[in-house]
């Protein structure tokens, strides 16, 4: 009787049995991205199926059930593109770990097969010329746009409640009464129930970090010049940055990797070069990467009063996790400036807004329903924000203009000031909570405690992870970890090895598993994945 196995699957047996491998198991709402490349490349998952299993989430949870309505425009050929990926992966192998692999983008980034609506209902049926440059190299990737998400309305009022002028309000999956944070709010409802496997956010003051919050997902605000923004509507071309956002460290450090580096058409990454890494920022991740970390507890940045203890509590609680995983906790740290109401005053957006939306008008081509801010007055009409009209009104220049001046001194002051303060302690980052309250009903009037835009007027780098939940709302809240200029790989570290040890993410109520969407598969040995 013959020994040599007849068959690769014999052969694959005979190495599981061997090497003591053992079945896995594949779970769509927290699989990673390297979990779906091991699905794939064991054959137990194609991108078709992928595509088809998130779009069974969409049609169960986006306009029916809980009703999160997070999607504007769907890829009418999803499928298509998909299995024209899986026939490239079986010939030539997968281009990135994106390759196949669902995305979602807030719709202020331009895509030439879909439109880009901005939130804004007069931009409903705007269709750029080109792709983002983000969305270019998300495209070279691998990566399938799968749907473009509802967002706060760019240049128009909605109704109170409501996130846009196009879709309306978009639900929070872990409570509906709860707002999914402006201004990627669709970006954030959508990864949260699961509608695809990572999405792209923007913010100008705190909208990647508002609904990377408010949803208990990842998020990046990278360093001011770290990705571009090319083909992306802007308030402010200082402020103004895209951050991926997804359900684990791992995800998000992998799409930075894809999106992040110089573009010629946003001389703000010419920062960039020499100044990241040269391998990838996965390669940073490991689980005692806390082990002799020296982190400071930004006091600076926590609010107090009986409506925040909950949510500090929860903070702390995250801080006293890292200590147990072996982090340095220098507490507390200060810059000796009371914060919040200087941050206020810092902000640049109210006086660049105009100048910024010009800039994107102007890359739509002449067929624009939209081409210039004339006729973003002309057409939106009453329809269009009271500040967009009164800043375009005031702000013909920004050469001489002291306010404005000012406000670009006090950004650079904190900037230098932040960065002292770590040199001083020979910190490796500093963390607080990114807010102590919860998500606020959708309907409720603006609570300025819930603002936090540190890291947006300082353009210092931050990545934001789940620290729990409130008990009444089962709300979620965040601790951001902030760092120097380009310390993506640092914090990446730090958020992964908290993200292990703390294990705190849960995923939302109201949008359960569906058939099909966990299996448990046999994982392809090394000596046949090599060949």
């Amino acid at each position: 009787m013959s020994l040599i196995p007849s068959s690769r699957g014999a052969l694959a047996a005979v190495l599981l049995a061997c090497t003591g491998l053992r079945a896995a198991t594949f779970d769509l709402q927290t699989a990673t991205l390297a979990d779906i490349n091991a699905a794939m490349d064991a054959g137990a998952l194609t991108s078709e199926r992928l595509v088809e299993l998130y779009l069974a989430r969409i049609a169960a949870y986006d306009k029916q059930g809980p009703g999160i309505n997070a999607v504007i425009t769907l890829q009418p050929k999803a499928r298509e593109i998909a299995r024209a990926l899986d026939a490239e992966r079986k010939a030539k192998g997968p281009r990135s770990p994106l390759h196949g692999v669902p995305v979602v983008l807030k719709d202020l980034f331009d895509t030439k097969d879909l439109p880009t609506s901005c939130g804004f209902l007069p931009m409903k049926d705007s269709q750029p010329l080109h792709d983002a440059t983000v969305v270019k190299r998300l495209r070279d990737a691998g990566a399938i746009i799968l749907a473009k998400v509802n967002m706060s309305d760019w240049f128009g009022t909605p109704k109170r409640g409501d996130q846009s002028t196009v879709l309306g309000r978009t639900l929070n999956p872990y409570n509906p009464e709860l707002t999914p944070g402006g201004s990627s709010g669709g970006t954030g409802a959508a990864l949260a129930a699961a509608f695809a496997q990572v999405g792209l956010g923007s913010e100008t003051g705190v909208s990647i970090r508002n609904p990377t919050s408010n949803n208990s997902l990842v998020g990046l605000a990278p360093t001011r010049g770290l990705i571009p923004r090319t083909g992306q509507t802007m308030t402010s071309f200082a402020q103004e940055r895209c951050g991926p956002m997804g359900r684990s460290v791992y995800d998000v450090a992998v799409v930075t990797d894809i999106v992040a580096g110089f573009d010629a058409e946003d001389l703000l990454t010419i920062h960039s070069p020499g100044r990241t890494p040269d391998r990838s920022y996965t390669t940073f991740l490991k689980k005692d990467a806390l082990r002799g970390a020296r982190i400071g507890v930004f006091r600076d940045l926590f609010r107090k009063g009986p409506a925040h203890a909950e949510g500090i509590a929860l903070v702390e609680k995250a801080i006293a996790e890292m200590k147990a995983a072996g982090a340095v906790i220098i507490e507390p740290v200060s810059t000796g400036l009371d914060l919040f109401p200087l941050l206020g005053e810092t902000r640049t957006n109210y006086y660049e807004a105009q100048f910024s939306y010009d800039l994107y008008f102007r890359r739509l081509g002449p067929q624009a329903p939209i081409r210039n801010m004339d006729e973003l007055l002309a057409k939106g009409g009453d329809l269009v924000k009271p500040t967009i009209v009164r800043g375009y009104r005031e702000f013909n220049s920004l050469m001489h203009h002291r306010d404005y001046l000012a406000r670009r001194d006090t950004q650079e002051t904190l900037r230098d000031a932040t960065i002292a303060l770590m040199d001083k302690y020979r910190l490796d980052a500093l963390v607080y909570p990114f807010k102590s309250l919860p998500p606020e009903p959708h309907i409720a009037e603006r609570n300025n405690e819930r603002d936090n835009p540190f890291s947006s007027v300082t353009g210092l780098p931050a990545v934001l992870v789940p620290a729990g939940y409130t008990a009444k709302e089962n709300g979620p809240i965040a601790l951001e970890i902030l760092g120097r200029p380009f310390a993506e790989p640092v914090l990446f570290a730090l958020a992964y090895a908290y993200e292990q040890a703390a294990s705190v993410r849960r995923n939302p109520p109201t949008t359960p598993a569906l058939p099909g969407e966990t299996f448990t598969y046999t994982p392809r040995p090394a000596a046949l994945a090599a060949r």
